[in-house]
């Protein structure tokens, strides 16, 4: 048995479904192929769970620090974590229904749930059925890395799956990874109440990040009681009666550390070892990543792939640019690229990180002449009237060009300020033009010009 389509979707994430949208509503056929949770990572296992479990984590902290504001409450705050589970599972769920309904909904939409696998570069087996389409788009996302560490298989080890699935309280979570999904559940998890302990391999956290906003971070999450342990060589792990013994290769402190539970939390992994790639020919690195151009093409005429399966952003909004970059070029005459893109994400602790572009560090290395603005949330009044004023807030420009090169803000909404810095390097305006701005009193975003008023050479 056989069915023809103008196009497949493999994978319902991020940019699989508006694309469906797009194509149809262009009067093309569309098979919409998924095998597990409509939605992907963002809606099941990743952003919204992860941020519904930070959101309750962030309220019980500032239960704690009622008295702080002037507010009394009568006895010790609690955290019940099964209403804080079944609060992240709804908050899931109801996304994973919209796009799935949203889908099912769709003229000229045939949902097919199953594991696909290409048998050329034009079919592809579901189900026992075979599939064509001039037109296929690969959007099949990633999952946690688990590499192969002593001991790994002889011990029940947490990914982030595994950690929303989580409805108990870990009397000892032991992270490992001292980056960005590992740091979110430390904080989260220690604010519910838990010991925690984060190992990472490297000297410092988040190592991408530049040396001073690795120590803030530190400062401020060991502010809050978690534990660190860096530069751990050799990560292993035993069995105990209580639980997991991570045993760790540290310049100084104990050799191993005694957890009920372990988070993995070292990385990403694209979803495309069982996808017969082979069979259509498409190329991919050693790392398992589908090779693409500019606009999304893999090396194969009429297959595409989109979102974090290639290895060219691995966010949500990457992913969904994903999608808007192939339908322009499709369906629009509208020549949309990946080079276009700027770099931009978020580090979800409390107070957040929000970076674009550049770090200093990179900006330093690339030879440019700089400019570079500096000031600490402690001399920001939205900050100090909300009683956070842990963080800094840094911009670098190009001395001679004025072109803004990066930023980051971490500190009480960084991830919403640092949009104003991201629209001005898309529109390409020079530094002055943001200078020149008159922002909302009292905000984070209004010290944004005062900082480039007091720029300095670098």
């Amino acid at each position: 048995m056989s069915r023809s389509f103008d196009a497949i979707i493999i994978g319902a994430g991020q940019a699989g479904p508006p694309l469906a949208g797009r194509l149809t509503s262009a009067g093309m056929t569309v098979a919409m192929i998924e095998r597990k949770l409509f939605g992907g990572t963002c809606v099941n296992t990743g952003c919204m769970p992860t941020k519904a479990l930070v959101a309750s984590a962030r309220a019980a902290h500032i239960a704690r620090r009622a008295a702080d504001f002037g507010v009394v409450l009568s006895g010790p705050v609690g955290v019940d974590m099964t209403v804080v589970h079944a609060r992240a599972e709804s908050v899931a769920s109801h996304a994973r229904a919209n796009v799935e309904n949203w889908l099912r909904g769709m003229k000229g939409c045939t949902v097919i749930e199953g594991h696909a696998r290409f048998e050329g570069p034009r079919e592809v087996r579901v189900n026992g059925e075979l599939l064509t389409a001039g037109k296929i788009f690969i959007n099949v996302g990633g999952r946690a890395l688990v590499p192969d560490m002593p001991g790994i298989d002889d011990v029940e080890i947490l990914t982030n799956t595994g950690m929303i699935a989580l409805d108990t309280l870990p009397e000892h979570l032991v992270v490992i990874g001292g980056s960005y999904i590992g740091l979110e559940f430390a904080q989260m998890y220690r604010r519910f109440g838990s010991r925690i302990t984060v190992i990472e391999k490297g000297p410092r956290l988040i190592a991408r990040e530049d040396e001073d906003v690795s120590a803030t971070v530190k400062e401020i999450l060991e502010g809050e009681g978690i534990n660190f342990r860096l530069d751990a060589e050799c990560i292993h792990f035993t069995r105990h009666p209580e639980g997991i013994l991570a045993g760790v290769d540290c310049t100084s402190g104990d050799r191993e550390v005694l957890g009920s539970h372990v988070l993995l939390a070292v990385g990403r992994r694209p979803n495309t070892d069982d996808l017969g790639l082979d069979r259509a020919g498409v190329h991919m690195d050693a790392r398992g990543y589908i090779t693409v151009d500019d606009h999304l093409r893999t090396n194969v005429e009429g297959i595409w792939a989109m979102g974090d399966c290639h290895g060219r952003g691995a966010f949500t909004h990457t992913s969904y640019n994903d999608f808007e970059i192939v339908a322009a070029n499709l369906l629009d005459d509208d020549p949309r690229s990946l080079a276009d893109r700027i770099t931009t994400y978020a580090l979800f602790v409390d107070p957040p990180l929000g970076r674009v572009g550049m770090s200093l560090t990179e900006a330093e290395k690339s030879g440019r002449k700089l400019l570079v603005g500096y000031r600490p949330m402690s001399r920001v009044g939205r900050a100090i009237e909300k009683d956070e004023k842990q963080g800094f807030m840094r911009i670098v420009v190009d001395a001679d060009t004025k072109e803004i090169l990066g930023a980051a803000i971490l500190g009480t909404d960084g991830d919403e300020a640092i949009h104003g810095i991201l629209d001005m390097m898309y529109a390409k305006a020079p530094y002055t033009v943001l200078q020149r701005s008159v922002p909302i009193h009292p905000t984070v975003s209004e010290l944004i010009p005062t900082m480039i008023g007091e720029m300095k050479p670098r």
